[in-house]
């Protein structure tokens, strides 16, 4: 039985893709600072670490086969564009030193969690903007500092297998979403923020809803399920250079709102309000993806917000709301 450490299995990502591991018949150990918020992991065990610290790297990978690192202080572009310094300081020493201690205890595959912030500023400043292919990342300018987090520590894991011969994997997430995520507090992303706002307007019977910016800057999104069967794709692959994983529909933030409104089964109004927006527009080209995994992200927009808006409705009533 393979053994497979899920770093960041707290979080969204993680926790899916744990659950995920588990049903290929993994033996799979967690580690985040925090258990999962919504359901019990399905981790055969679960260390509550920081792994910011290098002897809590070197526990956690132990007696691992494999590893996926998606452990990262983020959030959305509210938490992202607000927090750079505690950002690449604390994201920095987890990749560090989770990818020293890998290779240390004899890790055979290691997967590190990319993200398409990692894309210049100059190749987004329009809403119709090109898909963003893989070799569009350099020359180098992200946006923010976890998107030259992110770029430094894929460096670090291809300069690992050049120098060492260590068996590195990297993926680019594109704006994934889905349940059992973040939907409030700050560090959500936009589909889960948007769901929230709608589920209570709806609850509410105020139908007004606040959008960051004009509404018209673009974005593709990528449901969790795809996500997690993409990476246990690639990590069974021989590809070791950066990879995209998303869809490449490009939709605006209010055609997105609309979507999760038709879905609420109300009409809403848009008022547009000052607020960190992020690039212009941004989209991948899936090119590579296919070509490489003989595959592409299969469930739609449509779909995947329905699975997420009933969910984070019901968080909504919940709480009151």
């Amino acid at each position: 039985m393979t053994k497979a450490l899920v770093t960041g299995a707290g979080g969204f990502i993680g926790h899916h893709l744990v659950s995920y591991l588990k049903r290929q018949g993994y033996w799979v150990r967690g580690a985040d600072l925090k258990l999962p918020e919504y359901e019990p992991t399905a981790a055969d065990d679960f260390v509550q670490l920081d792994l910011r610290r290098w002897e809590n790297c070197l526990r956690a990978t132990e007696g691992m086969d494999e590893v996926y690192a998606l452990g990262a202080d983020m959030g959305g572009m509210g938490f992202i564009s607000a927090n750079h310094a505690q950002i690449l300081h604390n994201n920095s020493l987890i990749n560090i030193h989770t990818l020293e201690a890998a290779r240390t205890n004899g890790v055979k595959r290691y997967l590190y969690s990319s993200s398409a912030c990692v894309y210049p500023e100059y190749r987004q400043s329009e809403t119709d903007v090109t898909p963003l292919k893989e070799e569009d990342a350099y020359p180098a300018q992200p946006q923010d500092a976890y998107g030259w987090e992110k770029l430094i520590s894929e460096r670090l894991c291809m300069h690992y297998q050049e120098d060492y011969g260590f068996e590195t994997r990297i993926v680019r997430f594109h704006n994934i979403f889905g349940p059992l995520g973040s939907w409030q507090g700050g560090r959500e992303k936009a589909p889960a923020a948007l769901c929230r706002k709608i589920a209570t307007a709806k609850l509410s019977g105020r139908h007004e809803i606040e959008i960051w910016g004009d509404g018209q800057q673009t974005r593709s999104f990528c449901y969790i399920d795809d996500c997690v069967t993409g990476i246990y794709k690639l990590m069974r692959s021989d590809y070791r250079k950066p990879l995209n994983l998303g869809q490449d529909r490009m939709v605006t933030i209010d055609e997105l709102a609309d979507m999760i409104a038709a879905i609420a089964g109300i009409e809403i109004t848009k008022k547009h309000v000052p607020g960190p927006q992020g690039v212009r527009g941004r989209n991948s080209d899936n090119t590579r993806l296919r070509e490489v995994l003989h595959w592409v992200p299969e469930i739609s927009l449509e779909e995947g917000l329905r699975r997420t808006y009933v969910w984070i409705e019901e968080q909504v009533r919940r709480s009151g709301w």
